[in-house]
């Protein structure tokens, strides 16, 4: 079992940033992609980013490319997901998620292929 704690979330105004971590226990994170994904008010729950284990790939949403950057410290077993130039409509609860992988390339952008959740972490972004 993988247990996955988010923190890093709160209140900022547009334009700034956070910085979002991603820590698992239970097991080494060493052969699993990870995926940030986020749930806005009223709204489903959507992809955000992902990596893979190694990190040499990594994929990210439209609505966030150039914004926000993911990345991952298998030796502290962490991924982080930093986010710059925040605006009001990216208020959600963001939740991190892996997938064991063995050590393939994949970095699925698909919420149902991951195994594994965290309990999410609130960004809010006030205009």
């Amino acid at each position: 079992q993988v247990q996955l704690v988010e923190s890093g979330g709160g209140l900022v105004q547009a334009g700034g940033s956070l910085r979002l971590s991603c820590e698992a226990s239970g097991r080494t994170l060493s052969t699993y992609a990870m995926g940030w994904f986020r749930q806005g008010p009223g709204k489903q729950r959507e992809f955000v980013a992902a990596i893979s284990w190694s990190g040499t790939t990594t994929y990210y949403a439209d609505s966030v490319k150039g914004r926000f950057t993911i990345s991952r410290d298998n030796a502290k077993n962490t991924v982080y997901l930093q986010l710059n130039s925040l605006k009001p409509e990216d208020t959600a609860i963001y939740y991190c998620a892996a997938r064991n992988t063995g050590y393939g390339p994949s970095a699925p952008t698909t919420q149902l292929l991951y195994n594994y959740w965290g309990q999410g972490t609130q960004v809010t972004v006030s205009s």
